[in-house]
C-alpha cells in the first residue's frame, strides 16, 4: 500500500469535510473523497444508525438526513423519486434529504448533516 509520498501535492486528492451529528447528538467530522455520496461516507465511518438498506439506489428512504440550512442552496435539486420517498417519513421537514443523493464536492466541504429519526 502506497503512502502517496511519491505523488506531488497537486496530484493528491483533496478531501472534503463532512460533519455528522447522530441521533444521540454525537458529532463527528469525517473525511470524504470528492464524488462520494454522503451516505457512503457515513456508512464507511461506521455510523450504524444510517441504515441505507437499498445501498444508494434511491429506493428505500432509510438514509434520511437533515441538512444544515447554510448548505441548502448548494445542494443539487431534489428529484421526484427522492421527494416521494421523503414523503413517507413522518420526520420530514424543510431540511430533509436522502444522503445517497448528495455527492461531496469542494463546494460542499464542511457540509453538516444530522441523521434523521427512523421512519
Amino acid at each position: 500500500m502506497s503512502d502517496n509520498s511519491d505523488v506531488t501535492p497537486e496530484h493528491r486528492i483533496r478531501m472534503c469535510e463532512l460533519v455528522v451529528t447522530t441521533r444521540e447528538g454525537e458529532t463527528q467530522t469525517l473525511e470524504a473523497a470528492p464524488g462520494s455520496t454522503v451516505m457512503e461516507v457515513i456508512r464507511y465511518a461506521g455510523i450504524d444508525e444510517l441504515l441505507a438498506l437499498c445501498g444508494g439506489l434511491c429506493s428505500c428512504g432509510t438514509c434520511h438526513v437533515h441538512v444544515d440550512p447554510a448548505f441548502a442552496d448548494l445542494l443539487p435539486a431534489m428529484t421526484q423519486d427522492e421527494n416521494d420517498l421523503l414523503d413517507a417519513s413522518r420526520h420530514r421537514d424543510g431540511r430533509s434529504r436522502l444522503s445517497c443523493q448528495i455527492r461531496m464536492s469542494d463546494i460542499l466541504s464542511g457540509l453538516r448533516v444530522t441523521v434523521a429519526d427512523e421512519a
